[in-house]
């Protein structure tokens, strides 16, 4: 940044634009995993962390982990001044969670996805956004957790169905309970989007299954 002067507007012009792009493209790099509220998006396969950053819409570089934290901080800036007057709005924290999410600022997503939660137990849509927060700090038995949780409050959860079945095979290398929370999710969400990919991933999942449960998959293949 070469104008550390720029007003809070002008800031929020330029970082709403980027942060879409940025979200597009961490969507694209971070795997299979769908939000809690989202529709299915059938994306490639993980990237390795040392890989090399991609460059956005013009060419232009993805912002640096310090520069992604800074807009995010400007996005949640009118939420959190919202939350002042209104502490207890857990579709508010939920919101800050998402913005937090969304730039790969997990822990700071995860503690107002969990504050969200406190208030309001039974959003599937938020536990499933934690589950799979801590899935990507390398907590795979708290996202399997979250995600049955959300399956409580709602059992065809088809976004949680879709990250349980993800976590079970590539964090515990579960390929029986990663098949069967497909086999459900298909079976109880006919007119699943992401059907193809569920299929195709039932397909991989099986070529592992002679791998000893609880050790870590290797990468999906390209």
């Amino acid at each position: 940044m070469t104008d550390t002067n720029k007003t809070a507007d002008q800031w929020t012009s330029v970082q709403a634009y980027t942060l879409a792009v940025v979200c597009l493209l961490i969507g694209i790099a971070g795997g299979w995993f769908i939000r809690g509220s989202q529709a299915p998006v059938a994306s490639g396969p993980v990237e390795s962390a040392n890989a090399t950053a991609p460059s956005g819409m013009g060419g232009q570089p993805v912002p640096s982990p310090a520069q992604m934290k800074q807009m995010a901080d400007t996005q949640a800036a009118p939420l959190l001044e919202k939350l002042k007057s209104d502490a207890n709005n857990a579709g508010l924290l939920a919101e800050i969670g998402n913005v937090y999410y969304d730039t790969h600022q997990y822990p700071t997503a995860i503690d107002y996805y969990g504050r969200a939660l406190k208030i309001a137990p039974e959003n599937a849509s938020v536990r499933t956004d934690l589950g799979t927060a801590m899935w990507y700090l390398g907590n795979a038995d708290g996202a399997i957790e979250q995600f049955n949780q959300a399956l409580k409050y709602e059992p065809n959860k088809a976004n949680a169905l879709f990250n349980l079945g993800i976590v079970k095979w590539q964090g515990k290398m579960d390929v029986d309970g990663a098949v069967a929370a497909w086999q459900k999710l298909l079976a109880t969400n006919p007119n699943y989007e992401a059907k193809d990919k569920v299929e195709q991933l039932m397909a991989q999942a099986k070529k592992h299954s002679n791998v000893k449960p609880g050790t870590p998959a290797k990468p999906l293949p390209e």
